[in-house]
Protein backbone atom coordinates (compact mmCIF):
# COMPACT_ATOMS: atom_id res chain seq x y z
CA UNK A 1 0.00 0.00 0.00
CA UNK A 2 1.95 3.19 -1.29
CA UNK A 3 2.29 6.04 1.31
CA UNK A 4 0.68 9.39 -0.11
CA UNK A 5 2.20 12.07 2.70
CA UNK A 6 4.93 12.24 4.99
CA UNK A 7 5.42 14.86 7.58
CA UNK A 8 1.30 16.05 6.56
CA UNK A 9 1.64 18.53 3.71
CA UNK A 10 -1.38 20.44 3.79
CA UNK A 11 -4.71 18.71 2.14
CA UNK A 12 -6.47 20.75 -0.40
CA UNK A 13 -9.60 22.08 0.91
CA UNK A 14 -12.26 21.02 -1.32
CA UNK A 15 -11.56 17.15 -0.62
CA UNK A 16 -10.93 17.82 2.92
CA UNK A 17 -14.07 19.20 2.75
CA UNK A 18 -15.87 15.94 1.03
CA UNK A 19 -13.62 13.43 3.38
CA UNK A 20 -16.39 13.31 5.66
CA UNK A 21 -16.12 8.97 6.30
CA UNK A 22 -12.42 8.01 6.17
CA UNK A 23 -9.73 5.66 7.51
CA UNK A 24 -5.97 6.42 7.32
CA UNK A 25 -3.36 3.75 8.53
CA UNK A 26 0.01 5.24 9.51
CA UNK A 27 3.57 4.35 10.96
CA UNK A 28 5.68 6.15 13.38
CA UNK A 29 9.64 7.42 13.35
CA UNK A 30 11.58 4.57 11.88
CA UNK A 31 8.63 1.65 12.05
CA UNK A 32 8.60 0.70 15.65
CA UNK A 33 4.74 1.96 15.93
CA UNK A 34 1.71 1.89 13.56
CA UNK A 35 -1.45 3.25 13.80
CA UNK A 36 -5.34 3.64 12.53
CA UNK A 37 -7.61 6.72 12.73
CA UNK A 38 -11.37 6.74 11.66
CA UNK A 39 -13.92 9.17 11.19
CA UNK A 40 -17.09 7.92 10.79
CA UNK A 41 -19.65 10.93 9.28
CA UNK A 42 -22.07 9.59 6.59
CA UNK A 43 -21.89 6.56 7.40
CA UNK A 44 -22.37 7.40 11.09
CA UNK A 45 -25.59 9.53 10.17
CA UNK A 46 -27.48 6.71 7.89
CA UNK A 47 -26.90 3.88 11.09
CA UNK A 48 -28.57 6.39 13.40
CA UNK A 49 -31.69 6.96 10.61
CA UNK A 50 -32.64 3.44 10.48
CA UNK A 51 -32.11 2.80 13.89
CA UNK A 52 -32.10 4.79 16.76
CA UNK A 53 -31.65 4.02 20.48
CA UNK A 54 -31.90 5.17 23.75
CA UNK A 55 -28.55 7.99 24.41
CA UNK A 56 -26.10 5.66 26.17
CA UNK A 57 -26.61 2.63 23.85
CA UNK A 58 -26.60 5.25 20.83
CA UNK A 59 -23.07 6.44 21.87
CA UNK A 60 -21.78 2.93 23.01
CA UNK A 61 -22.55 1.58 19.19
CA UNK A 62 -20.77 4.48 17.21
CA UNK A 63 -17.85 3.93 19.53
CA UNK A 64 -18.33 0.15 18.60
CA UNK A 65 -18.55 1.08 14.89
CA UNK A 66 -15.65 2.87 14.96
CA UNK A 67 -13.76 0.23 16.74
CA UNK A 68 -15.01 -2.28 14.27
CA UNK A 69 -12.95 -0.51 11.61
CA UNK A 70 -9.87 -0.02 13.73
CA UNK A 71 -9.05 -3.40 14.74
CA UNK A 72 -9.69 -4.23 10.80
CA UNK A 73 -7.78 -1.40 9.70
CA UNK A 74 -4.74 -2.53 11.92
CA UNK A 75 -5.32 -6.54 10.86
CA UNK A 76 -4.17 -7.82 7.35
CA UNK A 77 -7.38 -10.52 7.45
CA UNK A 78 -9.58 -11.23 4.62
CA UNK A 79 -13.00 -11.61 6.30
CA UNK A 80 -15.62 -10.04 8.82
CA UNK A 81 -14.67 -8.39 12.16
CA UNK A 82 -17.68 -8.81 14.57
CA UNK A 83 -17.87 -7.11 17.79
CA UNK A 84 -20.01 -7.92 20.23
CA UNK A 85 -20.77 -6.73 23.71
CA UNK A 86 -23.14 -8.90 25.92
CA UNK A 87 -24.43 -7.13 29.04
CA UNK A 88 -26.54 -8.13 32.03
CA UNK A 89 -28.02 -4.78 32.33
CA UNK A 90 -30.66 -2.66 30.36
CA UNK A 91 -28.24 -3.79 27.37
CA UNK A 92 -28.59 -7.01 26.37
CA UNK A 93 -26.72 -7.20 23.21
CA UNK A 94 -24.70 -4.92 20.80
CA UNK A 95 -23.08 -6.02 17.83
CA UNK A 96 -21.09 -4.07 15.11
CA UNK A 97 -19.87 -5.53 12.05
CA UNK A 98 -17.46 -4.40 9.54
CA UNK A 99 -17.16 -5.99 6.68
CA UNK A 100 -13.65 -6.44 3.99
CA UNK A 101 -14.33 -3.76 1.83
CA UNK A 102 -15.00 -1.70 5.03
CA UNK A 103 -18.37 -1.96 5.02
CA UNK A 104 -20.56 -1.22 8.68
CA UNK A 105 -23.55 -2.01 9.96
CA UNK A 106 -24.49 -2.01 14.46
CA UNK A 107 -27.19 -2.81 15.90
CA UNK A 108 -28.50 -3.10 19.42
CA UNK A 109 -31.06 -5.34 21.98
CA UNK A 110 -32.38 -3.28 25.51
CA UNK A 111 -34.30 -4.20 27.70
CA UNK A 112 -37.56 -1.19 28.73
CA UNK A 113 -36.63 0.76 31.61
CA UNK A 114 -37.76 3.87 32.73
CA UNK A 115 -35.63 6.96 31.79
CA UNK A 116 -34.65 8.12 35.38
CA UNK A 117 -32.79 4.71 35.79
CA UNK A 118 -31.19 5.11 31.97
CA UNK A 119 -27.69 4.99 32.26
CA UNK A 120 -25.67 7.79 31.22
CA UNK A 121 -23.49 8.03 28.10
CA UNK A 122 -20.31 6.13 27.89
CA UNK A 123 -21.17 4.44 31.25
CA UNK A 124 -20.33 0.95 30.30
CA UNK A 125 -20.97 -0.61 34.19
CA UNK A 126 -24.64 0.58 34.29
CA UNK A 127 -25.10 -0.63 30.54
CA UNK A 128 -23.70 -3.76 30.51
CA UNK A 129 -22.37 -4.86 33.35
CA UNK A 130 -24.56 -4.07 36.31
CA UNK A 131 -23.70 -7.60 37.83
CA UNK A 132 -20.54 -8.57 36.66
CA UNK A 133 -21.55 -10.99 33.77
CA UNK A 134 -20.57 -8.84 30.89
CA UNK A 135 -18.40 -9.22 28.31
CA UNK A 136 -16.78 -8.34 24.89
CA UNK A 137 -16.73 -10.96 21.89
CA UNK A 138 -14.70 -10.16 18.97
CA UNK A 139 -14.91 -12.32 16.14
CA UNK A 140 -13.32 -12.65 12.77
CA UNK A 141 -15.20 -14.75 10.13
CA UNK A 142 -12.97 -15.67 7.20
CA UNK A 143 -14.76 -15.56 3.48
CA UNK A 144 -12.85 -18.35 1.87
CA UNK A 145 -14.90 -21.17 2.76
CA UNK A 146 -13.91 -23.53 4.84
CA UNK A 147 -12.03 -21.41 6.97
CA UNK A 148 -12.80 -21.42 10.66
CA UNK A 149 -13.83 -18.31 12.20
CA UNK A 150 -11.58 -16.90 15.40
CA UNK A 151 -13.18 -15.82 18.54
CA UNK A 152 -11.71 -14.15 21.35
CA UNK A 153 -13.30 -13.10 24.35
CA UNK A 154 -12.51 -11.24 27.34
CA UNK A 155 -14.72 -9.85 30.83
CA UNK A 156 -15.76 -5.91 31.45
CA UNK A 157 -13.72 -5.84 34.49
CA UNK A 158 -10.28 -5.89 34.73
CA UNK A 159 -7.29 -8.78 36.43
CA UNK A 160 -8.34 -7.67 39.73
CA UNK A 161 -12.11 -8.08 39.06
CA UNK A 162 -12.87 -3.95 39.01
CA UNK A 163 -15.27 -3.05 36.53
CA UNK A 164 -14.16 -1.41 33.24
CA UNK A 165 -16.13 1.60 32.84
CA UNK A 166 -15.25 2.49 28.05
CA UNK A 167 -15.34 0.40 25.77
CA UNK A 168 -11.44 1.73 25.03
CA UNK A 169 -10.11 0.14 28.43
CA UNK A 170 -12.25 -3.56 27.24
CA UNK A 171 -10.39 -3.23 23.71
CA UNK A 172 -7.10 -2.45 25.03
CA UNK A 173 -7.41 -5.26 27.68
CA UNK A 174 -8.74 -7.89 25.02
CA UNK A 175 -5.51 -6.90 22.36
CA UNK A 176 -3.10 -7.01 25.64
CA UNK A 177 -4.92 -10.45 26.48
CA UNK A 178 -5.66 -12.02 22.88
CA UNK A 179 -3.30 -10.49 20.81
CA UNK A 180 -0.04 -9.52 23.09
CA UNK A 181 -0.04 -6.07 20.84
CA UNK A 182 0.99 -3.47 23.74
CA UNK A 183 -2.38 -0.51 21.83
CA UNK A 184 -3.56 2.66 23.00
CA UNK A 185 -6.69 3.54 21.24
CA UNK A 186 -9.42 6.31 22.40
CA UNK A 187 -13.45 5.90 20.58
CA UNK A 188 -16.06 9.17 20.87
CA UNK A 189 -19.40 9.24 19.27
CA UNK A 190 -21.82 11.97 19.09
CA UNK A 191 -25.00 12.70 16.85
CA UNK A 192 -22.22 14.45 14.30
CA UNK A 193 -19.60 11.27 14.51
CA UNK A 194 -18.20 8.01 15.32
CA UNK A 195 -14.07 8.25 15.70
CA UNK A 196 -11.74 6.60 16.72
CA UNK A 197 -7.60 6.21 16.76
CA UNK A 198 -5.22 3.40 17.45
CA UNK A 199 -1.69 3.16 18.42
CA UNK A 200 0.18 -0.43 18.59
CA UNK A 201 3.59 -1.28 18.79
CA UNK A 202 4.78 -3.34 15.68
CA UNK A 203 4.48 -6.93 16.82
CA UNK A 204 8.47 -8.29 16.90
CA UNK A 205 9.65 -4.73 16.54
CA UNK A 206 13.54 -4.10 17.60
CA UNK A 207 13.42 -8.67 18.07
CA UNK A 208 13.02 -9.40 21.93
CA UNK A 209 16.49 -8.12 23.53
CA UNK A 210 19.17 -5.52 22.99
CA UNK A 211 18.83 -2.01 21.87
CA UNK A 212 16.61 -2.66 19.40
CA UNK A 213 13.94 -3.56 21.66
CA UNK A 214 14.93 -0.95 23.97
CA UNK A 215 14.54 2.01 20.88
CA UNK A 216 10.78 0.25 20.23
CA UNK A 217 9.87 0.70 23.50
CA UNK A 218 10.73 4.36 23.78
CA UNK A 219 9.32 5.09 20.43
CA UNK A 220 5.87 3.11 21.62
CA UNK A 221 5.78 4.88 24.86
CA UNK A 222 6.64 8.07 23.08
CA UNK A 223 3.81 7.80 20.81
CA UNK A 224 1.27 6.84 23.51
CA UNK A 225 2.23 9.93 25.48
CA UNK A 226 1.48 12.18 22.63
CA UNK A 227 -1.84 10.18 21.96
CA UNK A 228 -2.69 10.46 25.65
CA UNK A 229 -2.82 14.51 25.02
CA UNK A 230 -5.73 14.45 22.81
CA UNK A 231 -8.94 15.34 23.88
CA UNK A 232 -12.20 13.48 22.68
CA UNK A 233 -13.90 16.94 21.83
CA UNK A 234 -10.70 17.25 19.51
CA UNK A 235 -11.19 13.85 18.04
CA UNK A 236 -14.92 14.65 17.42
CA UNK A 237 -13.98 17.63 15.57
CA UNK A 238 -10.62 17.16 13.64
CA UNK A 239 -10.46 14.87 10.43
CA UNK A 240 -7.77 12.30 10.92
CA UNK A 241 -4.87 13.73 9.21
CA UNK A 242 -5.18 16.87 10.48
CA UNK A 243 -5.38 14.77 14.25
CA UNK A 244 -2.24 13.10 13.07
CA UNK A 245 -0.59 16.00 11.70
CA UNK A 246 -1.31 17.86 15.31
CA UNK A 247 -0.02 14.73 17.31
CA UNK A 248 2.88 13.26 15.44
CA UNK A 249 4.45 16.30 13.51
CA UNK A 250 7.66 15.37 14.76
CA UNK A 251 7.54 11.40 14.62
CA UNK A 252 8.50 11.03 11.22
CA UNK A 253 5.19 9.35 9.93
CA UNK A 254 3.72 8.00 7.07
CA UNK A 255 0.42 8.32 6.17
CA UNK A 256 -1.31 5.75 3.53
CA UNK A 257 -3.96 5.95 0.77
CA UNK A 258 -7.20 6.39 2.73
CA UNK A 259 -9.88 3.95 2.95
CA UNK A 260 -13.75 4.48 2.71
CA UNK A 261 -15.81 3.08 5.50
CA UNK A 262 -19.36 3.39 4.71
CA UNK A 263 -22.95 1.88 5.95
CA UNK A 264 -23.56 -1.28 3.92
CA UNK A 265 -26.10 -3.81 5.10
CA UNK A 266 -25.90 -7.26 4.07
CA UNK A 267 -29.10 -8.59 4.45
CA UNK A 268 -31.62 -9.96 1.73
CA UNK A 269 -34.61 -12.04 1.20
CA UNK A 270 -32.19 -14.94 0.18
CA UNK A 271 -30.26 -14.73 3.22
CA UNK A 272 -33.92 -14.52 5.22
CA UNK A 273 -35.31 -17.38 3.45
CA UNK A 274 -32.14 -19.15 4.40
CA UNK A 275 -33.06 -18.44 8.11
CA UNK A 276 -36.82 -19.70 7.69
CA UNK A 277 -35.57 -22.86 6.30
CA UNK A 278 -33.72 -23.40 9.68
CA UNK A 279 -36.84 -22.66 11.57
CA UNK A 280 -38.43 -25.21 9.56
CA UNK A 281 -41.66 -25.65 7.90
CA UNK A 282 -43.59 -26.60 11.38
CA UNK A 283 -42.78 -23.20 12.56
CA UNK A 284 -43.60 -20.98 9.50
CA UNK A 285 -46.69 -22.81 8.42
CA UNK A 286 -47.92 -21.68 12.20
CA UNK A 287 -46.76 -18.02 11.81
CA UNK A 288 -48.50 -18.33 8.49
CA UNK A 289 -51.85 -19.42 10.02
CA UNK A 290 -52.30 -17.07 12.37
CA UNK A 291 -50.94 -14.25 10.33
CA UNK A 292 -51.31 -14.89 6.74
CA UNK A 293 -47.79 -14.17 5.88
CA UNK A 294 -44.72 -14.09 7.55
CA UNK A 295 -42.83 -10.50 8.11
CA UNK A 296 -39.56 -10.46 8.93
CA UNK A 297 -37.86 -7.19 9.89
CA UNK A 298 -34.14 -6.52 9.40
CA UNK A 299 -32.40 -5.32 12.66
CA UNK A 300 -29.41 -3.65 11.55
CA UNK A 301 -30.82 -1.52 8.59
CA UNK A 302 -35.12 -1.62 8.79
CA UNK A 303 -35.42 -3.76 5.94
CA UNK A 304 -38.59 -5.66 6.00
CA UNK A 305 -38.99 -9.40 4.04
CA UNK A 306 -42.35 -10.37 3.47
CA UNK A 307 -43.43 -14.42 2.74
CA UNK A 308 -46.83 -15.02 1.53
CA UNK A 309 -48.48 -18.74 1.03
CA UNK A 310 -46.84 -19.06 -1.95
CA UNK A 311 -43.11 -17.98 -1.28
CA UNK A 312 -43.62 -20.23 1.89
CA UNK A 313 -44.23 -23.21 -0.49
CA UNK A 314 -41.40 -22.55 -2.77
CA UNK A 315 -39.32 -22.25 0.51
CA UNK A 316 -40.14 -26.09 1.21
CA UNK A 317 -40.33 -26.98 -2.16
CA UNK A 318 -37.05 -29.27 -3.01
CA UNK A 319 -34.73 -27.89 -5.27
CA UNK A 320 -35.33 -24.93 -4.97
CA UNK A 321 -32.76 -22.47 -3.17
CA UNK A 322 -33.19 -18.52 -4.60
CA UNK A 323 -36.77 -17.28 -2.67
CA UNK A 324 -39.42 -15.43 -5.19
CA UNK A 325 -39.86 -12.03 -5.85
CA UNK A 326 -38.00 -9.07 -5.11
CA UNK A 327 -37.26 -7.79 -1.30
CA UNK A 328 -39.89 -5.42 0.41
CA UNK A 329 -37.94 -2.56 2.70
CA UNK A 330 -40.45 -1.25 4.74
Amino acid sequence: MPAICVNFPPLPQPEAAEMTDSLFKFMLGEGHVRGVAVRLGDAWQEMLRRRRHGSGVQELLGEMSAASALLAGSLKFDGTLILQIHGDGPLRLAVAECQPDFGLRATAKEIEESQAEEPSAGDLVGLANRHGAGRCVITLDPRQPGQQPYQGIVGLADAEGRSLHDLSAVLRQYLDQSEQIPSWLMLAADERAACGLLVQRMPGAGGTAGSDAARADEDFSRAVHLASTLQRAELLELEPQELLRRLFWEEGARVFEPLRPRFHCTCSKQRVAQMLRMLGREEVESVLAERGQVDVTCEFCGAGYAFDLVDAAQLFHAGVDQPPGPAQPQ
